[in-house]
């Protein structure tokens, strides 16, 4: 069986987005992966079929009620696979959770919208708070959408190149070298000549140099890690 994917939301329509396209639209045709969506406000009871209240303490906006969003977890979580709910007060998601995500069967992801969801249901039903960055979106929608861009590129056989998903930015502690191709001279610009000579370990050795450069200008925090600290491999 295939990675499986089960997405709690009050628009599955935005699913499944731009993963029904390319590598990971092919995957999911060939069954390497699948997605279910699941439509929180079926779960409402009442005539209007309400999935939020205003928040307990005053204040704006409105909060997803957790007796709805609990039976519509309890419907599809009957499994062991992860549920994430996405949320900008979550922890950041790394590339280090996303290996671990794709190793199991599956995930499980909420969607928040409006001002977030009531934490007794976050609690009961054990949910990980995840955040794809220190911004605002209108919905969890589209950092599911990213959660599951970055597990199923690395799924095995989606990718074209198993080493694409390994020769990359965060997969070494580092972010990625520098890249180039064909033509041999652009705009006055030649690629650098290490990179045509043959010599195997002086392109590592400057390939992690440059990565090396890139991160302490860019992610000096990276640096903090055990990976990053180690030379390459002659």
């Amino acid at each position: 069986m295939g990675f499986r994917a089960t997405i709690l939301t009050l628009y599955p329509e935005m699913f499944p987005g731009h993963l029904g396209f390319s590598l990971a639209g092919r995957a999911l045709q060939r069954g390497q992966w699948t997605m279910e969506t699941v439509q929180i406000r079926d779960f409402a009871i009442d005539r209007h079929r309400t999935v939020d209240d205003t928040p307990a303490g005053g204040g704006a906006g409105m909060v997803l009620k957790p007796d709805v969003l609990a039976r519509a977890i309890d419907d599809v979580a009957k499994d062991d696979r992860p549920r994430l709910l996405m949320s900008p007060r979550g922890r950041p998601l790394t590339q280090r959770r996303v290996r671990e995500l794709a190793s199991g069967e599956g995930i499980v992801i909420v969607c928040g919208r409006f001002e977030g969801v009531d934490q007794r249901v976050i609690e009961a039903r054990g949910l990980e708070e995840v955040s794809i960055g220190d911004y605002i979106l209108s919905g969890g929608e589209p950092a599911a959408l990213v959660v599951l861009d970055a597990v199923v590129r690395i799924l095995p056989g989606v990718m074209g190149n198993e080493l694409s998903g390994v020769h990359e930015s965060f997969e070494g502690g580092l972010l990625e070298h520098p890249q180039y191709t064909r033509p041999q001279e652009f705009e006055g610009r030649e690629i650098p000549a290490v990179l045509t000579s043959g010599n195997h370990g002086a392109i590592e050795k400057w390939r992690h140099e440059q990565a090396l450069a890139l991160t302490k200008e860019r992610r000096a925090d990276l640096l903090a890690t055990d990976a990053a600290s180690q030379p390459v491999k002659k």
